[in-house]
């Protein structure tokens, strides 16, 4: 064999070598690779506190990443905070409401699904007409979950949120008075309460708007029931225009429309 031979089947042979242990190595470094995953997949189980930590880890860096590439951070959890639902999930009749709500106030149907959806359960809890308290927010916010009159009544009920600041604990605060729901539940408890002393569903709309001691009320009565009528009308199923009828309401006393037409600062029941 000559030297050039002889020198090309060493190279070989080192090659093969040198293959073969890249190889082996390689296999190897899939293994631990391999083991290191079984035991952290084991540790995690049996340490839930571990997969948490990192799960947040991976999270915040995700974030971090994204907050890099797009200029803004992802919220997974916005549309689990969004007061929101399909309206085609509810029944018949609530989704009849909803879509006539959402027509006549130019409100989405699912926010107003959902909250269709909350008057109709805590009515049925309270033994409240839904479509009562339904019409109360209509008149009162028109569905604004961020309202505020010039006396100091807050969303979407317009309840007076400095005197029933207490209500508002169970929910996490005065702030809560801006979540739609907290406020449906809070303002449904004070009408009640209103009806309640009242006697009557007349007088207790009175006593909500803060005119108990009044004549008038500056027609919010009259408003309320009759959009309380129609949505009674609308539940059943019939064509109800989204037009309302001009009403001939007397006119509120000096004292009633000073601060707003739907709020008096004369009583602060709401």
């Amino acid at each position: 064999m000559s030297t050039s031979d002889s020198m090309t089947s060493s190279l070989r042979r080192i090659a093969a070598a040198i293959t073969k242990g890249l190889f082996n190595i390689t296999q190897s470094s899939f293994a631990l690779v391999g083991l290191a995953v079984l035991f952290a997949a084991v540790a995690l189980v049996a340490r839930p506190e571990l997969r948490q930590f990192g799960e947040i880890r991976l999270f915040a860096w995700l974030q971090e990443r994204q907050v890099e590439v797009t200029g803004f951070a992802s919220d997974f959890f916005a549309s689990d905070r969004a007061t929101a639902s399909n309206p085609k999930d509810l029944p018949k009749p609530q989704a009849d409401v909803a879509f006539w709500l959402s027509k006549k106030y130019h409100i989405a149907p699912e926010p107003l699904s959902a909250l269709v959806a909350e008057a109709y359960d805590i009515g049925k809890r309270v033994q409240l007409d839904p479509t009562l308290i339904l019409a109360v927010m209509a008149i009162e916010s028109g569905f604004n979950p961020f309202a505020q009159s010039p006396v100091g009544a807050q969303g979407l009920m317009q309840v007076m949120t400095q005197v029933h600041s207490d209500k508002y604990q169970s929910f996490g605060g005065k702030f809560a008075a801006f979540d739609p729901l907290a406020n449906l539940r809070v303002g449904v408890k004070v009408l009640q309460d209103c009806i309640r002393v009242a006697g009557s569903v007349e007088g207790g709309l009175k006593s909500y708007v803060g005119a108990a001691n009044e004549e008038v009320d500056g027609g919010y009565t009259a408003k309320v029931l009759a959009e309380h009528a129609r949505l009674i009308q609308v539940a059943q199923g019939r064509q109800v225009p989204t037009i309302n009828p001009v009403l001939n309401v007397p006119v509120a006393a000096p004292a009633v429309i000073a601060a707003t037409p739907n709020k008096t600062t004369t009583i602060a029941l709401k």
